[in-house]
């Protein structure tokens, strides 16, 4: 299938999450806390979990399959990793915020061939933002091209990573942000509202594939936390932490790190 295809299957399939998710928002859905600190999941993430892959597999039945909403067992793993093209889906990015009723969470969706982001959509249907990209296509935001920015001090990012152990090379002196979504930290610095997002925790792929397309695209540099490159469809689904940001930020952050 044409990236170009692939991607408006993407489009496709999130507004029809966003369908679904807005159906619920902000009403008295069903939350459920999925335990050992894996946090809330609701009704709408398992109703959009269920869409999406009936969907996305009926189109694209040879792809293999990786999304926070689906268990995956040893069965299921094997097949993906044999999978030449897998989806990788976060049915909604952002739950905690979605069920307090506040608008900045996201279907994030994508599409990975050989460990690399060939399509990803990041989609925020309460904002009505549609992020899209494509491997070597550009970066959009409701079908306008954006570019990542080139400063080096808005950082999105948990107060916890200026802790200064992680810091031998000193604090980094920028200004802190947070949105609740990751999907949506790596859409605003591919939108060049922000220079950067960082995390050091181990990062489900779920959270970041269509987001690091985006981040790429745009121009920024994208690596994990030690500088190394990031690759998508592991054996334990998650990557060592993420920094995003724009190459004068990256440079400097991985100097004093």
């Amino acid at each position: 299938m044409p990236e170009s295809d692939t991607l408006a299957l993407l489009v496709d399939a999130a507004r029809a999450a966003g369908d679904i998710s807005l159906r619920h928002w902000r009403s008295d859905h069903r939350v459920w806390d999925k335990g050992d600190g894996q946090g809330p999941v609701t009704e709408a993430d398992l109703e959009c979990d269920v869409m999406l892959r009936a969907r996305l597999l009926g189109a694209c039945p040879d792809h293999g399959w990786l999304s926070e909403e689906t268990e995956d067992d040893a069965d299921r793993r094997a097949a993906r990793m044999a999978s030449k093209r897998l989806f990788i889906v976060d049915p909604i990015d952002g739950t905690r915020a979605f069920t307090r009723g506040d608008d900045a969470w996201a279907h994030s969706l994508a599409v990975v061939e050989a460990g690399q982001v060939v399509a990803g959509v990041v989609y925020l249907p309460a904002l009505e933002r549609m992020f899209t990209a494509t491997r070597g296509g550009g970066a959009y935001l409701n079908g306008a091209p954006i570019r990542a920015g080139e400063g080096r001090n808005r950082l999105l990012a948990h107060r916890a990573v200026f802790a200064s152990e992680y810091w031998p090379g000193g604090v980094p002196e920028v200004s802190r942000h947070s949105r609740p979504s990751l999907a949506y930290r790596l859409a605003l610095v591919a939108q060049g509202r922000y220079d950067g997002m960082m995390t050091f925790r181990p990062t489900w792929e779920w959270d970041i594939a269509a987001g690091v397309l985006l981040c790429s695209e745009a121009g920024a540099v994208v690596t994990d936390r030690t500088g190394g490159p990031v690759a998508f469809n592991s054996v334990a689904g998650c990557t060592n932490g993420l920094i995003a940001a724009s190459a004068a930020l990256h440079a400097d952050l991985m100097d004093r790190l």
